[in-house]
């Protein structure tokens, strides 16, 4: 799994959500476009990326969602 690919993907998303007016709807949806649209082992490598590198390369819109919403992307 391409990680660095993960990382653009995942900011893309972020940039989408982050124009929302309701912050905390936001990171919501954004967790659940992730648990949606990408497969298991898509999460599973980011998440791993996440965890070893503080979620180096992350827009803070991703990271929060994703600290937030952990147990919904590992599921």
């Amino acid at each position: 799994m391409n990680t660095e690919h993960l990382i653009k993907m995942a900011n893309q998303i972020g940039s989408f959500f982050s124009t929302m007016p309701d912050h905390e709807q936001a990171v919501a949806d954004l967790a659940s476009h992730l648990k949606r649209f990408w497969e298991p082992r898509m999460r599973k490598a980011f998440v791993a990326h996440i965890e070893q590198t503080q979620g180096e390369g992350l827009d803070p819109i991703v990271l929060e969602a994703v600290s937030k919403h952990l147990q919904k992307l590992e599921a």
